[in-house]
C-alpha cells in the first residue's frame, strides 16, 4: 500500500506492478500442473506458494483439480508423516520452556 501512495498509482497500475513480482501460470489443470512440474524437475524450486485468483474457490480447484495430476507424477504426497512443520523438517522437538521453568 505504501508504494501505491508513494507512488500515486491506480489500482490497475498496482496490480500491473505487482503481477510482476510474482510468476504467472494460467490455464487448465493439466497445464498449470506442467508448469510445475518443469521448474521442479529442473531444480528451480522446491515448493510453491500459491495465490489463487479468488479465495477460497480459487484454492479449492487448486486442489480438486491440480493435486491429483501432481499426485499421480509422484510430486505431491499423498499422506503426511508427522502433524508438524517441525516435523516435516526433520527438526526434534524444543523443550517447552514454560514447563522446565515449572519444574525447577
Amino acid at each position: 500500500m505504501n508504494l501505491a501512495r508513494r507512488e500515486s498509482l491506480t489500482v490497475r497500475q498496482l496490480l500491473d506492478r505487482v503481477i510482476t513480482w510474482h510468476r504467472l501460470v494460467v490455464g487448465g489443470p493439466e497445464q498449470i500442473a506442467d508448469a510445475i512440474e518443469e521448474w521442479f524437475v529442473a531444480g528451480a524450486v522446491d515448493g510453491f506458494n500459491l495465490m489463487p485468483d479468488v479465495f477460497p474457490s480459487g484454492l479449492e480447484l487448486f486442489v480438486d483439480h491440480v493435486v491429483p495430476i501432481l499426485r499421480d507424477r509422484g510430486l505431491f504426497r499423498r499422506e503426511y508423516t508427522t502433524s508438524t512443520l517441525r516435523g516435516h523438517l526433520g527438526l526434534t522437538r524444543v523443550p517447552d520452556g514454560r514447563v522446565v521453568a515449572r519444574a525447577g
